[in-house]
């Protein structure tokens, strides 16, 4: 159908109402009214027509596809944001021809429609950047990947982009003259943009030196963060605490503050176990013979034992030591059999991972004692589990200490002076 048969059908009504002998002037917008009228429930009608074919026809290609991205295209409503479009454009087409005896009203609504079609492209181009977002997504390379920030960047220049072509189509000022006064207020703009810049950068420096992942367990205890990063996007990181709550962190303090990512524990072969007991430090001493034929019957250190008391019996007689007196010579003492019982176990624990640094050692003498640090690797990284590992191997050495007529350090408690009252009446507590 051209140009001038659209013109006729529009006319139709005012040639109606001239013949009915109604006057020019109310035959005319009693015509633009009729037809506008027509005009936007034809095209209201042919959306939802369009709409239906696309949710029918579309819906079961997408289904039968093997390509996920169509998917993705229907379920970011890409094909009805097109039909919007499309009407759009009808009534583009349509509306001036009928509004073409006022010419300032047609003005009016051209302009509108040319603002309707602006955001609705830019509506289009939301809907396909989400599209590709979500089929990258779904791409195992991408999973752990910020695209969000990226996809906010393109969002913001779409809108700033269209809201330059609005303020040329309202003001009819050119793209020149627009940026012209722009960089009179850039100062004002950077100050309003402030965040989304620093933002963007941080996101782009993130990426790139692969600081945080989608995934990663990060610790931040400035802003109360422990937990999963569940989404990285423009102005903030999320991140699921193991409470459920979600806490928020600026991605611009992600390059300027410290915070702790546990991924090379996750990627590595365990996750480290460190921890210590505390011996009370009077019940240290050197072993005698009873007690060291006692701890030969322990059979993760007997070998160990028997070797030992040879290389000092050796020891002690080449050398003419006195032993009447247990302080000369060489000697054992329970806290080292005892250190190297910890050893013989982490050795042979199954949780604990043996390729890895494993060791007990002995630090600096404290108040409460004398510190025995278990450094070791668990197999399994994963929380539950790795706190139960810990629990088994401490209880278990705790259990085992007074075996070696070792104490552990434990301050007072009200049953402690209720037991000291009875042996001594005099005592008040």
């Amino acid at each position: 159908m051209d140009v001038n048969s659209i013109k006729s059908i529009t006319h139709y009504f005012y040639k109606l109402f001239v013949e009915l002998g109604w006057d020019k002037s109310s035959a005319s917008l009693a015509n633009v009214i009729i037809n506008t009228t027509l005009i936007l429930v034809a095209t209201y009608i042919f959306n939802r027509i369009l709409r239906n074919i696309f949710k029918s026809i579309l819906g079961v290609i997408v289904r039968k596809t093997i390509s996920k991205f169509d998917d993705h295209l229907f379920h970011n409503k890409v094909f009805l944001n097109f039909c919007h479009l499309l009407s759009v454009f009808i009534l583009k087409w349509v509306l001036p021809l009928i509004f073409r005896d006022y010419p300032d009203t047609k003005d009016e609504i051209d302009t509108f429609l040319n603002i309707v079609t602006v955001f609705l492209v830019i509506w289009l181009i939301r809907s396909i950047l989400l599209t590709v977002k979500d089929f990258l997504k779904s791409l195992e390379n991408f999973k752990d990947k910020p695209i969000e920030s990226y996809l906010q960047v393109f969002l913001i220049f779409s809108w700033g982009i269209g809201f330059i072509i609005v303020f040329t189509i309202l003001t009819g000022k050119s793209i020149v003259e627009f940026l012209t006064a722009l960089g009179a207020v850039s100062a004002i703009i950077l100050l309003i943009f402030k965040d989304t810049i620093l933002g963007f950068v941080a996101s782009i420096q993130v990426t790139v030196n692969d600081t945080v992942r989608i995934g990663d367990w990060i610790t931040m205890e400035k802003y109360g963060a422990d937990g999963d990063v569940i989404e990285i996007n423009l102005a903030s990181v999320k991140v699921r605490n193991f409470d459920n709550t979600i806490t928020t962190i600026p991605t611009y303090y992600l390059i300027s503050d410290s915070f702790k990512n546990w991924r090379g524990m996750s990627v590595s072969g365990g996750r480290r176990i460190k921890r210590a007991l505390l011996i009370q430090a009077t019940s240290i001493h050197y072993i005698n013979e009873e007690e060291l034929e006692k701890f030969k019957k322990y059979q993760l250190i007997t070998d160990y034992l028997e070797k030992r008391q040879e290389d000092i019996n050796t020891h002690n007689k080449k050398n003419n030591i006195n032993k009447e007196v247990l302080l000369n010579g060489r000697n054992m003492t329970n806290f080292g059999v005892f250190r190297k019982y910890v050893d013989a176990y982490l050795s042979q624990h199954s949780a604990i991972n043996k390729d890895m640094l494993m060791m007990s050692r002995q630090l600096d003498p404290t108040p409460q004692g004398i510190p025995l640090e278990i450094y070791a690797f668990s197999q399994d990284k994963v929380w539950k589990n790795y706190e139960h590992i810990i629990a088994d191997i401490f209880d278990h050495l705790l259990a085992a200490t007074p075996y070696f007529n070792l104490e552990l350090y434990e301050l007072p408690t009200g049953y402690d002076f209720r037991e000291l009252s009875k042996m001594n009446p005099t005592y008040k507590n």
